[in-house]
């Protein structure tokens, strides 16, 4: 469990010099080219990486937070114990698909080794490394949500996280 904590501490941390540096990027992308009249070659494709590495990134944080759509309304309408079935199928299936991205994102990378991105000339490896941590890192979430409501042995009740 502390092992756990201080991946989501990395997360955290991590995603939010993601959101720096997706800030950052354009901004000095318009000040080099409003103040110098020099255009910072690459500056959208940065930006894109950037946007992209959050957004797998921060899915775990986001999962673990219990900000996903979970349809509660619906659920509530279910009896405790078909409810608490229901729960620990959806995350047996997340931890299911979020497995086969991870698989996926292993094989692409791995028949792509000799790529790279148009305009920076980044590595395939690394332009698909968020793919493959984003969805390892929902894997480890999503398997952790299902261990607590097996253990629970009663469904989660409603918490909607509006952040």
């Amino acid at each position: 469990m502390k092992l756990l904590n201080g991946l989501r501490a990395a997360v955290r941390w991590m995603c939010l010099a993601l959101m720096a540096a997706l800030i950052l990027t354009p901004l000095a992308q318009i000040v080099m080219r409003g103040i110098f009249n020099v255009p910072m070659a690459g500056a959208e494709e940065l930006a894109r990486y950037f946007l992209i590495t959050l957004t797998f990134i921060g899915a775990s944080y986001v999962t673990q937070q219990g900000g996903q759509i979970r349809m509660e309304e619906m659920q509530a309408a279910i009896p405790p114990h078909p409810r608490w079935l229901l729960q620990l199928g959806i995350e047996v299936s997340g931890v299911a698909m979020f497995g086969i991205l991870l698989v996926a994102g292993c094989i692409t990378i791995a028949n792509n080794l000799n790529n790279q991105t148009a305009t920076l000339e980044m590595p395939f490896w690394l332009f698909m490394a968020p793919l493959v941590v984003g969805s390892l890192l929902l894997v480890i979430e999503t398997a952790a949500m299902f261990a607590h409501t097996w253990k629970r042995r009663r469904p989660e009740e409603k918490q909607t996280v509006l952040s």
